[in-house]
């Protein structure tokens, strides 16, 4: 699908034709993979993480599990899976195949080595001289290369950040890509320990470490590989919070660097949201896996009629927009309580949900008479609890008259 003009963004050098860009993820493990992906209308994608070849790498079977809502749908998605299994050769050789048939798309080779800097530049002028448009350096994977040193154990030591960074850009002519981890107390201290490193973007995040369950009847820890597990990565749309807040932290700490962002995106609105707290283009990997590549489709033209009724001509145009309204707690509003309300009345069941969370959640101030909800002024404090557990949409909350 071709996208509309006014979908392009720049970001450094690189021009994308959207913002969508397949993450390093599945979705992304062999040249051909991401060349069917391209020819749906993905601008841009990031390879599955490349090692250097002395590295080994096995997988386990089964490596994926999965968190389900109450109408059996997936909310959130784990996975166990390492890096990429193939050598640099096959990588050199796809990413000038892909280049070759798709010149005008944005192909990040992603890299992963331990703390040897040689590795590090060896692997990194090896896959530019490929042909890779960008390099994205993986301090971030949760699961398996922590153990060896590699992953999140860089992306949680700042100065390990700033070094390694550094090692990559004495050699690259590329622009460096940092993908960060949520997995640490401070990712802000991260990101300005890239920037010093000499990064020219930012990405943010990689999946967050979890243990998605346990069978009730085996106790087994899911996913189980023959009755064991370990912690993995976790994402979906159950992460997609806390991607925002580290996109947010990091853009406001990035001092103009481009950032990329993804956690739990799987529609346009969720772009617009990253986009609106500094993302300049964002991307996918769960919603791939479970939906396939053909979800490009309703992400250009949602993005696209989302632009046209905003009379936005780019997306540049909202790009940081709701940065200037995160502030600190103590600086919020607090001249005086919103008051809850039955906006829609002719919507109510009765079902009384908003009675028992107000009671047993909240402060007590909903009861009903003569089949009709009463609203004690008294008592709301306008928590907005009731709004939310409200099904049929029956309650909002407004400004308070004398």
């Amino acid at each position: 699908m071709k996208s509309p003009e006014s979908l392009k963004v720049e970001l450094g050098p690189l021009t994308f034709e959207n913002p969508f860009i397949l993450a390093s993820a599945p979705p992304t493990a062999t040249g051909p993979m991401i060349r069917t992906a391209f020819a749906y209308g993905w601008s841009g994608a990031v390879t599955k993480t490349i090692k250097p070849d002395d590295i080994e790498i096995r997988d386990v079977s089964p490596r994926f599990g999965i968190l389900r809502d109450s109408r059996n749908m997936p909310v959130g998605f784990e996975n166990i899976e390492l890096i990429t299994r193939r050598d640099v050769t096959y990588w050199t050789d796809e990413i000038r195949k892909t280049k070759d048939e798709y010149p005008h798309k944005v192909l990040i080779a992603s890299l992963m080595s331990d703390l040897r800097p040689e590795s590090w530049r060896s692997l990194s002028q090896t896959l530019q001289d490929a042909g890779a448009d960008a390099l994205e350096l993986n301090f971030s994977c949760p699961h398996g290369m922590p153990e060896r040193g590699m992953g999140a154990a860089i992306g949680q030591h700042p100065d390990l950040v700033e070094r390694i960074t550094a090692w990559v850009k004495a050699v690259a002519r590329v622009p460096v890509i940092v993908k960060l981890t949520p997995n640490t107390g401070d990712i802000a201290a991260a990101a300005r320990a890239a920037r010093a490193g000499g990064a020219d973007a930012l990405a943010a995040i990689n999946t967050v470490q979890c243990l998605i369950g346990v069978d009730i009847e085996t106790f087994d820890p899911l996913p189980s590989v023959r009755g064991y597990s370990t912690y993995g990565g976790y994402s979906g749309k159950a992460v997609k919070p806390i991607g925002l807040r580290a996109v947010a932290q990091i853009a406001a700490a990035a001092d103009g660097l481009p950032v990329y962002g993804m956690g739990g995106i799987s529609t346009w609105e969720d772009a617009v949201e990253y986009i609106a707290v500094g993302a300049g283009a964002v991307q996918i990997c769960t919603a791939v896996m479970l939906g396939g590549y053909s979800i490009i489709l309703p992400l250009i033209k949602g993005l696209d009629a989302y632009l046209r009724r905003r009379g936005f001509d780019s997306v540049a145009r909202f790009r940081g927009a709701a940065l200037p309204r995160l502030v600190a707690h103590d600086d919020l509003d607090r001249s005086g309580p919103l008051l809850a309300y039955e906006a829609q009345p002719e919507r109510c069941t009765l079902c009384q949900r908003c009675i028992l969370a107000c009671s047993d959640g909240g402060s007590n101030a909903i009861t009903v008479a003569d089949n009709n909800l009463v609203i004690d002024a008294d008592r709301c404090d306008g928590c907005s609890l009731c709004v939310f557990v409200c099904p049929c949409r029956v309650l909002e909350l407004k400004e308070r008259t004398s």
